[in-house]
């Protein structure tokens, strides 16, 4: 290691124990997007409650379905009852017997962290997952968090159990859990979808929806306080008395052009992820995480961007 980069090293190591002795949180990570390269973490294996980051996982079971099975998200679907029961809040209105499409529930979902839209989506999902029911006792919903749990195995997320669409936790055996880890993993899979980074960029959305005959409509407000600064761009809040005040962003930047040799050039997107677990300050430690995240990066790429293969997701 020549002196430039063990200069480089020493004070990368620096940064690490700086950001970690500043961490209010029970856990966190800052990931490089592109690589899956961990820049920064705290205690970032521990199973911990995670609340509405729950509903990254929901929406990209509902997504892989519409693109790999067809599934239209313009089709209107029912909001039962059953929606109701265990979601604890109604902020956006729905009734039993509402009518709304697919796409309206995801916006629902990821931008205000509506509980019944979550319920509501992964119950139609599961119901066409699972077909033609053999066993009664094996419910649609059933179906659809086997997914979420399916897709958390394809993902080595080794930490993370689902239980619910939502993320609720009160009331709830066995208690679902993920770590920070995890969510970064899941959250690099989202990422990769355009439809998915549109959703969660949207600081408003007016939704609407059908009821009794009559147009209904609603505006929508980002959980998420920090979009819109210092290259934020998503992703998802989530919070339960268990869980604390838990947080997943995205912050990218423009992407790195280097010109080559044979007139081509080398592009590199500039991309960070930054997940907060347990904090009480969830807004706080989350743009400190971002601006200490892009200084770690800087001097990552600055030394070559190596990767330390035990240091990818």
């Amino acid at each position: 290691m020549n002196s430039t980069r063990r200069f480089l090293f020493v004070l990368v190591t620096i940064l690490v124990v700086a950001a970690r002795s500043a961490s209010a949180a029970q856990a966190s990570i800052v990931v490089d997007a592109q690589t899956g390269f961990v820049l920064q973490e705290f205690k970032s294996k521990d199973k911990r409650q995670i609340g509405s980051l729950t509903k990254i996982a929901t929406a990209m079971v509902v997504l892989d379905w519409a693109e790999q099975k067809g599934g239209d998200l313009n089709q209107f679907v029912g909001i039962t009852p059953a929606a109701f029961v265990g979601t604890q809040e109604n902020n956006i209105g729905f009734r039993p017997g509402d009518e709304i499409a697919l796409r309206e529930l995801l916006y629902a979902s990821l931008v205000q962290s509506d509980n019944i839209a979550a319920y509501t989506l992964a119950d139609f999902v599961g119901s066409r997952i699972q077909g033609t029911p053999t066993d009664k006792k094996f419910t649609a919903m059933d179906a659809f968090v086997t997914q979420m749990n399916a897709l958390a195995k394809q993902l080595k997320m080794e930490k993370t159990r689902f239980v619910n669409a939502h993320g609720v936790d009160k009331n709830v055996k066995p208690l679902p859990f993920s770590s920070a880890e995890d969510l970064a993993r899941i959250t690099r899979y989202a990422l990769n979808k355009a439809s998915f980074r549109f959703y969660i960029s949207q600081k408003e959305r007016v939704i609407s929806w059908r009821r009794s005959g009559k147009e209904e409509h609603a505006t929508l407000h980002n959980t998420n306080e920090l979009l819109g600064t210092n290259g934020i761009d998503g992703v998802k809040t989530g919070t339960t008395a268990r869980a604390g005040q838990c947080l997943v962003l995205s912050s990218a930047r423009d992407s790195e052009v280097v010109k080559e040799e044979n007139g081509g050039a080398r592009i590199t997107p500039r991309r960070i992820i930054v997940v907060v677990l347990g904090s009480t300050s969830r807004f706080d430690e989350g743009a400190h995480l971002v601006a200490q995240g892009w200084q770690l990066y800087d001097q990552w790429a600055a030394g070559g961007r190596l990767v330390d293969p035990k240091k990818l997701l």
